[in-house]
Order: C-alpha cells, then sequence, then structure tokens
C-alpha cells in the first residue's frame, strides 16, 4: 500500500494536535508522517524549493504530488474515517476564497495554541508512523 505523507510543523501544539486526530482517524493507515524541523523534512523543503525559514503550512505528499495550505488539509481529511471526510466537499470552494482562513490560522498558531522547544516524541504505538 502507498502511504501519503503529512510534512508538519512539530514544534507547533496546533500542528501535534492535528496529527494526533489523523493518527486516530486514520483507520485505513495511509497517512506517515514527518516534522518539517527533522533531517528528512528540512531535505524535503530543499528539495522542493519551499521556504525553510518561516514555516506557514503543512505539506501533504500523495505519490509525489505535493499539496499545501487549505488544499492539503482537505485532501488529508477526504482520507480520515467518520465524518470528517465529509470536508472534503470544500474543494469545491475556490483556493483564493479557502487559504485566507488558513493562512489566518497558521499566523496565529503560536500566539493561540503555544509551541514547544522541540519537536515531540511519538509514544512507542505512533513510531512507526513516523518517518
Amino acid at each position: 500500500m502507498d502511504h501519503a505523507i503529512v510534512y508538519f510543523d512539530g514544534v507547533c501544539n496546533f500542528c501535534n494536535a492535528v496529527i494526533n486526530f489523523v493518527i486516530h482517524h486514520d483507520h485505513k493507515d495511509y497517512f506517515r508522517f514527518v516534522s518539517l524541523q527533522s533531517e528528512r523534512g528540512q531535505a524535503f523543503l530543499k528539495q522542493h524549493g519551499l521556504p525553510a525559514e518561516k514555516l506557514e503550512t503543512f505539506y501533504l505528499d500523495e505519490g509525489g504530488k505535493i499539496y499545501s495550505y487549505s488544499t492539503a488539509a482537505l485532501r488529508l481529511a477526504k482520507h480520515l474515517s467518520g465524518i470528517y471526510s465529509v470536508a472534503y466537499i470544500f474543494i469545491i470552494v475556490p483556493r483564493f476564497l479557502r487559504d485566507p482562513v488558513y493562512n489566518f490560522i497558521s499566523e496565529h498558531r503560536y500566539k493561540l495554541f503555544g509551541r514547544q522547544d522541540q519537536c515531540m516524541i511519538p509514544t512507542p504505538e505512533m513510531r512507526a508512523k513516523f518517518l
């Protein structure tokens, strides 16, 4: 089975909460996770010419196709179990309307939810999901 890879801000409390939520609702074991601060995350950013100094979004790599901002969030939701996959319907809303909402949350996530000094350490049960 192919896995989609989620590259996320590992020191962001909100981002870590989202990753934990995704793991809990990923019943098909579709996702794997990489902190953008890790060596692999930094190599990914460099390889794709993406900014490494200011992390504004997470990235979703589905079979080599890279998604970011609200499109990544909606594509991620599409693969979750239960009612959460219904959120994918918002993909019909144009990006120029969706992305400002995403950007607002992204710009204020540290103020609203805080940050850690280092990336989270996955539990032994979750470790296999992290690359």
